[in-house]
């Protein structure tokens, strides 16, 4: 009888996986890493980032877009710009700027951080500095101190009508500013239309008013984004189409603008069943803005993207040790885990949000369903389906052999979305996080980046 967890796993998926395969104790590796090793070394609960991920995935992205754009004859170039907010870690952004890329960022203090990294020489003033959101007036005179230093590819993309007039009061050189385009959203949206930049109608009246008239500034790009990502749906290739109009329409106007940003939104793997066509979306935006642009007779832009998750995501995982099993009723057994899902992955309660989730051992034993709980005293603390089944099974609870659990691909916004190195709810500590890289050699190796927060610190900031 097949009732091994293996075996549940081999006749559901396609297994072992590029990422994901056992070594001969049953055992899971990730990108080849023994896990155990990792928990052995460092106990649980633990977060770790595997940092070749992230130049593997940059790469990648980099390499469909040449190939889209030397299919099609395309005349633009690529850019490939990191969304910052999704992790800010120092160890993240190091490793992503070793792959020739630029920057987004979303508020005030991110230029901090590239100030930072500027003065260390990992951040050259030729480089892209998309500035996006709202503009704070903090954010402004950050965004004008960059401009005034030299910052010649800074572009400062308008999200609010009021912002040009601010920003020209400071800059004394000439300067770079986009325009965000206010998509339309889904029809099961709340909204209809985004908070974020300026309606299709108000584009080009906003630019001949505000943004022309200005001497020193100059508007080199059109910025486009929408909520769900990208994605081959007939939504997202509507609102491409109404986005590429209107930068030819804003292109016979200004001669100066020469690039569209496309933002952010390649998917990332949350399932074992996961399936995305990469080369094809690539092809096909890089195509269709070929040749909308060609019908309207106007050259064809450089092409931005600001991928964050994508970058980021899959490097990350959170592992965790099941310490208890309730048995509730007849049905329901609920698996404790040594953390809080509410603190450590706040996504999975926040809006929902599955990751993959796979034992870390006894891959060997018989499976079974459970529902799995944090350790907060909130009926919200929990986790009980996977994306791919409406359930979750793993190895059978086993008091004297722990079990261990890893959540897979959780890189991006959970550390800030949680508060990292702050107050967590109940008080439970944040775990240690871990940070893996591969010496000259290929072999691994690890560090602590944070141990696992302490009462006293906590004590500290509530004012003990």
């Amino acid at each position: 009888m097949k009732n091994k967890y293996i075996d549940l796993v081999e006749q559901t998926f396609d297994f072992p996986q590029e990422e994901f395969q056992l070594d001969e104790q049953h055992q899971l590796k990730f990108h080849g890493i023994p896990l155990m090793d990792i928990v052995k070394q460092y106990g649980t609960p633990l977060k770790f980032t595997y940092l070749p991920k992230i130049s593997e995935n940059i790469q990648r992205a980099k390499k469909w877009f040449a190939v889209a754009i030397a299919k099609v004859d395309y005349q633009g170039t690529y850019n490939y710009c990191y969304c910052t907010k999704s992790s800010h870690f120092r160890f993240v952004m190091e490793e992503a700027l070793q792959n020739d890329i630029h920057i987004e960022t979303s508020s005030a203090f991110d230029l901090e951080i590239v100030k930072a990294l500027h003065a260390e020489g990992k951040i050259s003033k030729d480089q892209h500095i998309v500035c996006n959101g709202y503009k704070t007036d903090s954010y402004i005179d950050r965004i004008a101190d960059l401009m005034n230093d030299g910052f010649v590819h800074c572009h400062s993309i308008i999200d609010n009508q009021e912002e040009m007039g601010r920003l020209a009061g400071l800059v004394n050189t000439t300067f770079n500013v986009g325009i965000r385009i206010a998509s339309e959203e889904e029809p099961k949206f709340e909204f209809y239309t985004s908070r974020l930049g300026i309606g299709y109608k108000d584009i080009l009246p906003f630019y001949l008013n505000k943004v022309k008239p200005v001497e020193n500034a100059k508007l080199k790009m059109l910025h486009f984004f929408i909520n769900t990502g990208i994605d081959d749906t007939a939504y997202y290739w509507n609102e491409l189409q109404k986005c590429l109009k209107v930068y030819c329409t804003l292109k016979k106007e200004c001669p100066e603008l020469d690039s569209l940003n496309i933002g952010g939104g390649f998917p990332i793997k949350r399932s074992l069943n996961f399936d995305f066509d990469y080369e094809y979306m690539t092809e096909e935006i890089i195509a269709q803005i070929k040749t909308v642009c060609n019908e309207a007779g106007v050259s064809e832009p450089n092409i931005f993207t600001e991928f964050g998750s994508f970058t980021v995501g899959e490097s990350g995982g959170t592992i965790y040790n099941i310490v208890h099993q309730k048995k509730q009723n007849d049905r329901e057994r609920w698996n404790m885990i040594d953390g809080s899902f509410m603190t450590t992955l706040p996504d999975a309660w926040a809006i929902n949000q599955r990751f993959v989730m796979l034992p870390v051992n006894h891959w060997d034993k018989r499976y079974e369903r459970i529902l799995l709980g944090g350790l907060t005293c909130d009926s919200d603390d929990y986790y009980n389906a996977e994306q791919h089944v409406n359930a979750i099974y793993v190895p059978e609870f086993d008091k004297d052999n722990p079990l261990y659990i890893g959540f897979f691909n959780t890189g991006a916004y959970q550390e800030s979305l949680s508060g990292f190195g702050g107050i967590q709810h109940c008080l439970i500590p944040a775990p240690k996080h871990i940070v893996i890289d591969k010496n000259a050699k290929g072999e691994m190796v690890t560090r602590i980046f944070s141990k696992e927060q302490s009462h006293k610190s906590m004590l500290k900031i509530l004012g003990y």
